[in-house]
């Protein structure tokens, strides 16, 4: 039987280490912020695998280039929809494997490394907000590619957090990228051979963990020596989008286009009700988007403008102020005027559905929220990309 619990961190690498104990078999579905989306394999207690998080296709790049720099990605003869399900990664490593492009003593070391990369990132949203978890022995992993050593994975990782912790890095995220927001100063600053790599590296396209990648050194150091400068700042971290693998290359390979989610796009719901959030939230997660929970209505216009939603739910009536508002204050903006704004309301009046059309909304959805309709509107106003569309990322 499922169930969801709330944890902080000390309770999450308890449950962690309670499934190892008890031989569960499995998968835990972790939400963060409403934000993040991560699953957790595990087999007879031992964990086998990790998806989800900010950057999959980016974290699997990186692994590739670390361990398994011979292998040609775009020789694969693997087809695009394959990219959609939700261990992916998973199984385009067994393939290569399979294809023996990859010896199987290898496969160890990508999964360890994959694994701890996905834990430290929960522990760190555990540590900034509660996560949520989700039980679900009905999803299991079949044949395992290894059983790695649990125990020793949830110490090295707890291990590498109270690192980046000590060194006053706990708000910092290694999946940010940072950029030279004051090159001209900094230049003064550093030797020429040092700010040539900073000109190379540091130009907003690459993440922390990119970056540790790219120079074979160890991400701690690197972001300790950025440090000063980011908290003067001249250098600036920010978030990006996932670097999506290209296998549509591949001659042998029968072109499909087919659509993938796209796991950047942003919804954002402005209400005062953690109940409504919580539930939309699941809704638009489950469809492999980001969410964002706005409940505080007088800051409902600062951070949007910040996050720059896709797609805006706005509740109809709140404290201090209404949808209807809202929306005709960010119709104002150039940044939004073709952003789909959705009015949800508890009437389904002639009047209210004028009015938001007055004011600039794109639709309007009734409430109790029915997942049937939610999903309708996401189809209408954020349809899946397609390969196209993705390849200009």
């Amino acid at each position: 039987m499922n169930f969801t619990q709330q944890m902080n961190v000390k309770n999450l690498l308890l449950e962690f280490l309670h499934f190892h104990q008890t031989l569960y078999s499995g998968a835990l579905d972790i939400t963060a912020s409403y934000r993040h989306k991560f699953r957790i394999y595990y087999h007879q207690g031992s964990i086998i695998w990790g998806t989800g998080g900010v950057h999959p296709h980016r974290r699997f790049r990186r692994h590739m280039a670390q361990n398994f720099p011979q292998v040609d990605l775009q020789s694969l003869q693997w087809r695009w929809q394959n990219l959609s399900i939700n261990n992916w990664d998973y199984q385009l490593l067994r393939t290569l494997h399979q294809m023996q492009k990859i010896e199987w003593s290898q496969v160890n070391t990508i999964v360890e490394n994959t694994v701890t990369e996905i834990l430290f990132d929960i522990i760190q949203e555990a540590h900034c907000t509660h996560v949520f978890c989700d039980r679900r022995s009905e999803i299991v992993l079949d044949a395992p590619i290894i059983l790695t050593n649990t125990e020793i994975i949830l110490r090295r990782t707890y291990q590498l957090w109270q690192n980046w912790t000590k060194a006053d890095l706990a708000t910092i995220s290694p999946n940010l990228a940072p950029f030279l927001s004051q090159p001209e100063q900094l230049q003064h600053q550093v030797s020429q051979s040092v700010y040539k790599s900073f000109i190379n590296l540091l130009n907003g396209n690459y993440t922390l963990r990119d970056i540790a990648i790219k120079t074979k050194q160890d991400i701690l150091p690197i972001t300790l020596y950025l440090l000063p400068h980011i908290n003067q700042g001249k250098i600036q971290l920010k978030e990006v989008k996932d670097w999506y693998l290209n296998l549509s290359n591949n001659p042998a390979t029968s072109v499909d286009k087919s659509l993938i989610p796209n796991r950047n796009r942003l919804v954002a719901y402005v209400d005062d009700s953690p109940q409504l959030g919580q539930t939309l939230g699941k809704i638009i997660i489950d469809k492999g988007l980001r969410f964002i929970h706005i409940q505080d209505s007088t800051q409902a216009l600062v951070n949007l403008i910040e996050q720059k939603p896709d797609l805006i739910f706005l509740d109809l009536i709140m404290p201090y102020t209404s949808g209807y508002e809202i929306c005709a204050q960010l119709r104002k903006i150039s940044f939004f005027a073709k952003t789909p704004i959705i009015i949800l309301t508890g009437s389904d009046g002639i009047f209210d559905r004028t009015r938001a059309k007055v004011v600039g909304s794109t639709d309007f959805l009734n409430k109790p929220i029915v997942v049937e309709q939610v999903i309708a509107v996401l189809n209408k106003y954020l349809p899946v990309q397609s390969f196209a569309d993705l390849s200009k990322l």
